[in-house]
C-alpha cells in the first residue's frame, strides 16, 4: 500500500506560507499527500527542514510503500562502512525521522509502528556502533586473545536497551537509555582488567558516535546512568559485577526498569543469559505488593524533584511526568507486573499496550479500565510526539503561549484550540483518576475501642519478629484498625482477636503480606475467618503466609480443575527451575498453595469433606508423579537410566483410595522390572536390586526432606512386601510371587487400595492385573475372616480413642468401616478402591443387608466430615474447648447438627450401630468359613 493510500488525517498548517513552501518541492506527489506535508512543515520547523535537505530520498519513499523505504534504509545502515558509519547514520536519521513524522502525523501508522520504526532505527545503529568498535579493538590487538571472528559477537559485550528502547517504544526525540556489560567468563582472570579497558573505549566511542552534534545532525543522545551504581563503576561493567550489585543493593526503581531490558547490539546470546540470570530479582517469586509504596513514593520524588505537583494546568503541563501523564500509566503498569509477574510468566511483556491487555485478560486490572487507559495513554504519546516535532526537542512540556497550543492543537489535526485543550484535560483528571486511588497508600483509620485485656494484647504486637522493621510498622499501622474492626465483628471476637495474636507472633516477618493485605482488603476477612474458625490453618499460615499469593490469582475460587490440569500446572513450575533442588522446593510451593486452597474451600462450605478428600488425593498424586522423571532423570545421571522398564510408584492406603485430609501422610511403595538386566549401564553403574533400592530412597527424600519451602510430605513405606524387614523396592516377580505363597492376609487388604500413580505405563497395567490375580486368588481363602477378626481385635488393643470426639480409632468408626469394606473387596476381588464402592458391595456378596448397606454409608460419610474437619482444625486430638467456638460452629455445620449434645449423640449412635454391623458380618463370615 502506497504512504497516500493509507493517509486518514491530516494536520492543519499553523504557518501557511512556510507549509506551502514545503509542498511545493514535492510537485509530482498526489494533492492529499502534499496536505500532509503542508500542515506538517506549517507546524514543525524542524521537519521542515528534513523535508527541504532530503527532499529527493523523501520524494521516492513517500511515492512507494513507507514500510519498504523503511527496511530499505535500515538495510543500508547494515552495509555502511565503519569510515562511514558517523554520516551515514546521521543521514539516516534524518531521513527516517522525516517519514516517521509524515506517517504519524497523516495516521499512515499507528503508535506502535511509529516508535517501532524509530526503536528499529535505535537498534541497528547501537550494533553497528559496539560492533565497528569491538572490530577496531582487535583489529589494533587491544582485546586479549580476541580473533577476528570474535567480531561476530562484538567480543562478548553487549549492549542492553532500556525504557522506552527496550520496550520499542521509542518517542519522536528521545534520547536513549543503554547499559553496556561483557561477558568475562570469555577472558583469562589476568586479561580482564584489559578486556574492560577495551570496552569502556568502545562504549565511550559508542556514544561519542551517536550523539554528538556535526553538521549532518546527530543520531541519538545517549545516557548511560542507568547501570549499577552509575557515579562509581565505569561506562562498561563485567556481568558478574552487574548481578552481584542487583543481588545485593537492587531496589525497586531498577526492577521496575528491567521490566523492559532487552539486548540491542553486541551479543546478543550473551545480553539473554545475563537477563535470565536477574529473573529472580526483577520476578519475585510471591506477590510483591511492597512495590506499591516503593512506586508511590518514587512517583511523588519525581513530581516533587520536577515542580509537579500543584494544580493541574494545561500550559506547560508535563506531559510525561505530570498529573495524568504517561509515567502514570507506565507505573501503573509496570507496579502490577512486578507485583503478579513472578509467578505467572505472560505479564513479564516489556510494551505497555500489551502488557496492559496482558493484565487484563489475567483479571489483575479490570478489561474497561484497561481498554480506557490504553485509549489514553495512545493519546497522551501523540500529543508527546507533536511536542517534540517542533524543534526536535527532548521535552514532554506543553507550550506556555496560547500560539503555541494552537501549533500543538494544529498539528493534531483540530481547528479549535479551546475545545483540544478541555479533551486534553479530560483525558488528564481521568488518568489521575483511574491510577490515583492505586498508588495512593489507604489512610489510617481510627482504632476501634477495645477491652483492656484486649488493648494489653495488641500492644505487645510491636514486640513480634513482623513488626520489627520500620517499614513494616509503617504499613500494619495503616492497616491495623481495619484489621481489627473485622475481629470485632468475628462470632468470639475475643477468640479471633486472640488465634490473630498467634498468627502474627508466628509470622517471621511482615512486609510483604501487610502489603498484600493493605492492597487488597478481602485477604483480611480470610485471615479473620481462618483466625476465628482454624488455628491450625491460622498456624499454617504463619509459617507460609506466601500461599496467600494464591488468593489473588484469580481462579482461587473457581470449580475443581482435576489433576490433568494440576499435572500441567506442575510441569510449568518445575520446568522454569534451573536446578533439581529449586524444582524440589518449588513442587513444595505448588502443593502447600493447592492444599492451602483446599482448606479454605472446606472452611468456607465451598466443597465439602468428600470433595476436600478427593481434591487432596489429587494434589499428592499429582505431585508424587511429577516429580518422579526428575528423580530418576538426577539419579540416573550417576548410575545411568533405569533397567528394564524401570520402576514404579503405587499409592497405598488412603493415598490409594484416593481420600486424604488436611494433615496425611502418604503410603507408598515402589515396583521395579528390570527384565532379567543384573545391573545399571552409567558413570558408577550399580546392580539390578541396589540400584532401585536406592532410587526409591532418593524418591523419599526429594518428598519429604526439610528445604526453604518445608517438607512435600511424610512418607511411610511400611506397606511393602515384609514390612519394615522387606527391601524398600520390589521386583514384580519378587512382588507376584510373595503375594501369591508368603503375604499375610493384612497385605492381601492392603492390595484392595493399591494405586499405581508414576513410571512405565506397561509395567503399572502389570502391577494392577497383579494385584487384581491376588485379590481373585486369596479372597476366598478360609484364613481370612478368622484373621480379620484377629486384626480388628489387635488394633483396638494397641490403641484406645484419642478422646470422646475421635472419629478414626475404636469398635464403630473408621478404621472399623474401612476394614470391613476392604474385607468385601478382598472377598468379591473387586477392582473398586474407594470404601464407598466398597461397601456398596458388601450386600452383593451377602455380607450386608442393604439396610446394613445403607447405615454404614451414612456412617462413613458422617464419622468422615467429623474427621476431615477436625484434622483441618487442628493437627491435635479434637477437644471442643481448644478449638474454640468457631471451629465448634464450623463442625456442627459439616455434621448437620445444632448442638454439641446432638453431635455426641450422633457420634455414639453412629459408633454403636456401626460396631454391631462390622461384628456380626465378621461373625458370619467366621462361622461359614
Amino acid at each position: 500500500m502506497t504512504f497516500a493510500d493509507a493517509l486518514t488525517r491530516s494536520p492543519i498548517p499553523f504557518e501557511p506560507g512556510r507549509g506551502a513552501d514545503v509542498a511545493a518541492l514535492f510537485p509530482d506527489l498526489p494533492p492529499e499527500l502534499r496536505e500532509v506535508i503542508a500542515g506538517a512543515a506549517g507546524c514543525s520547523p524542524y521537519l521542515a527542514g528534513l523535508m527541504e535537505r532530503d527532499r529527493d530520498w523523501l520524494a521516492g519513499a513517500l511515492a512507494g510503500d513507507p514500510q519498504a523505504a523503511l527496511a530499505a534504509e535500515i538495510a543500508r545502515i547494515d552495509a555502511l562502512p565503519p569510515e562511514g558509519l558517523g554520516i551515514g547514520l546521521r543521514q539516516a536519521k534524518r531521513r527516517i525521522s522525516a517519514l516517521t513524522g509524515l506517517a504519524d502525523l497523516g495516521g499512515v501508522w499507528d503508535l506502535e509502528q511509529v516508535t517501532g520504526a524509530l526503536t528499529r532505527l535505535a537498534d541497528h545503529a547501537v550494533d553497528r556502533a559496539i560492533r565497528t568498535g569491538v572490530e577496531e579493538e582487535i583489529r589494533r590487538g587491544r582485546l586479549p586473545g580476541a580473533t577476528p571472528a570474535d567480531a561476530e559477537t562484538a567480543g562478548g559485550m553487549v549492549v542492553l536497551a532500556m525504557g522506552k528502547m527496550g520496550a520499542g517504544e521509542l518517542n519522536y526525540s528521545s534520547d536513549i537509555d543503554l547499559i553496556c556489560l561483557y561477558d568475562e567468563t570469555r577472558y583469562d582472570p589476568a586479561d580482564r582488567i584489559e578486556a574492560r579497558t577495551a570496552f569502556v573505549r568502545v562504549t565511550r566511542k559508542m556514544a561519542g558516535l551517536l550523539s554528538e552534534h556535526t553538521s549532518e545532525g546527530y543520531v541519538f543522545r545517549t545516557d548511560l546512568r542507568l547501570r549499577p551504581d552509575a557515579s562509581v563503576t565505569p561506562v562498561c561493567i563485567s556481568m558478574a559485577s552487574a548481578e552481584l550489585y542487583y543481588e545485593a543493593e537492587g531496589r525497586t526503581w531498577e526492577r521496575a526498569a528491567y521490566i523492559k531490558a532487552r539486548p540491542c547490539g553486541g551479543d546478543i546470546a550473551a545480553g539473554d543469559r545475563f537477563l535470565r540470570t536477574l529473573t529472580p530479582f526483577v520476578w519475585r517469586r510471591h506477590l510483591d505488593f511492597a512495590a506499591i509504596q516503593d512506586a508511590h513514593d518514587m512517583r511523588l520524588r519525581i513530581r516533587d524533584h520536577k515542580g509537579l505537583n500543584g494544580p493541574l494546568e494545561i500550559p506547560g503541563h508535563n506531559i510525561k511526568l505530570g498529573q495524568g501523564g504517561i509515567r502514570e500509566i507506565e507505573f501503573f503498569t509496570q507496579t502490577r507486573q512486578l507485583i503478579a509477574g513472578g509467578r505467572d510468566p505472560d505479564l513479564r511483556g516489556r510494551a505497555t499496550v500489551p502488557a496492559l491487555g496482558s493484565l487484563a485478560q489475567k483479571g489483575w486490572v479490570p478489561e474497561m479500565v484497561a481498554e480506557e487507559l490504553t485509549d489514553h495513554y495512545r493519546a497522551h504519546r501523540e500529543v508527546e510526539h507533536r511536542v517534540q516535532m517542533v524543534n526536535d526537542a527532548q521535552t514532554h512540556l506543553l507550550p506556555t503561549t496560547p500560539d503555541g497550543l494552537d501549533r500543538i492543537a494544529r498539528m493534531m489535526g483540530e481547528g479549535d484550540t479551546a475545545r483540544w485543550i478541555r479533551t486534553l484535560r479530560d483525558r488528564l483528571e481521568r488518568v489521575e483518576e483511574l491510577t490515583g486511588d492505586f498508588f495512593a497508600p489507604n489512610e489510617s483509620c481510627g482504632r476501634p475501642e477495645l477491652s483492656d485485656a484486649a488493648e494489653t494484647l495488641v500492644e505487645g504486637w510491636r514486640s513480634y519478629p513482623a513488626l520489627r522493621s520500620e517499614r513494616a510498622r509503617a504499613i500494619f499501622h495503616r492497616i491495623e484498625p481495619e484489621i481489627l474492626r473485622r475481629l470485632q465483628r468475628a462470632a468470639n471476637d475475643e477468640e479471633a482477636l486472640l488465634r490473630f495474636d498467634g498468627f502474627l507472633q508466628g509470622l517471621p516477618a511482615g512486609v510483604q503480606l501487610f502489603s498484600l493485605f493493605e492492597s487488597n482488603p478481602q485477604l483480611i476477612d480470610l485471615i479473620v475467618d481462618i483466625c476465628a474458625t482454624a488455628p491450625g490453618l491460622a498456624a499454617y499460615l504463619s509459617r507460609n503466609a506466601g500461599v496467600l499469593d494464591a488468593v489473588l490469582g484469580g481462579s482461587f475460587f473457581a470449580p475443581w480443575p482435576g489433576a490433568g490440569a494440576l499435572a500441567e500446572g506442575l510441569e510449568a513450575a518445575l520446568a522454569i527451575e534451573p536446578d533439581y533442588e529449586r524444582r524440589l522446593d518449588a513442587a513444595r510451593r505448588w502443593a502447600k498453595e493447592w492444599k492451602f486452597r483446599v482448606g479454605v474451600h472446606h472452611l468456607r462450605g465451598l466443597v465439602d469433606a468428600a470433595e476436600s478428600a478427593r481434591q487432596y488425593a489429587d494434589i499428592a498424586s499429582v505431585a508424587v508423579a511429577g516429580l518422579w522423571p526428575g528423580v530418576v532423570a538426577e539419579f540416573a545421571a550417576k548410575h545411568g537410566p533405569q533397567p528394564g522398564r524401570g520402576a514404579a510408584v503405587v499409592a497405598m492406603g488412603s493415598l490409594g483410595a484416593e481420600r486424604l485430609n488436611a494433615a496425611s501422610d502418604l503410603d507408598l511403595i515402589v515396583i521395579y522390572d528390570a527384565q532379567g538386566a543384573e545391573a545399571s549401564e552409567g558413570p558408577k553403574p550399580l546392580p539390578t536390586r541396589p540400584y532401585f533400592a536406592r532410587l526409591t530412597q532418593a524418591l523419599i527424600t526429594a518428598i519429604t526432606a526439610p528445604m526453604p519451602e518445608g517438607r512435600l510430605y511424610e512418607v511411610d513405606m511400611r506397606l511393602r512386601p515384609s514390612g519394615r524387614q522387606g527391601p524398600v523396592a520390589t521386583s514384580l516377580d519378587s512382588f507376584r510371587a510373595y503375594q501369591m505363597e508368603e503375604a499375610w492376609t493384612w497385605e492381601h487388604l492392603a492390595l484392595t487400595r493399591a494405586r499405581p500413580i508414576a513410571g512405565d505405563m506397561g509395567l503399572r497395567e502389570d502391577i494392577e492385573a497383579a494385584r487384581l490375580a491376588v485379590l481373585a486368588a486369596k479372597g476366598g481363602a478360609a484364613r481370612v475372616m478368622p484373621d480379620l477378626a484377629e486384626m480388628r481385635a489387635r488394633i483396638f488393643a494397641a490403641k484406645a480413642p484419642d478422646g470422646i470426639w475421635e472419629a478414626k480409632i475404636g469398635p464403630g468408626r473408621l478404621q472399623d468401616l474401612e476394614l470391613l469394606a476392604q474385607s468385601f473387596a478382598l472377598r468379591l476381588a473387586l477392582p473398586a478402591r474407594r470404601v464407598e464402592a466398597q461397601l456398596r458391595a458388601g450386600p452383593r456378596g451377602g455380607f450386608v443387608t442393604r439396610e446394613e448397606a445403607e447405615v454404614l454409608a451414612s456412617a462413613y460419610r458422617f464419622l468422615w466430615r467429623l474427621q476431615a474437619g477436625g484434622r483441618l482444625l487442628t493437627d491435635r486430638p479434637l477437644d471442643m474447648e481448644v478449638i474454640g467456638e468457631g471451629g465448634r460452629a464450623f463442625l456442627l455445620r459439616e455434621a448437620g447438627e445444632e448442638t454439641l449434645d446432638a453431635l455426641r449423640a450422633h457420634l455414639d449412635r453412629t459408633t454403636v450401630a456401626v460396631a454391631e454391623i462390622v461384628e456380626r458380618a465378621l461373625g458370619q463370615g467366621a462361622g461359614q468359613a
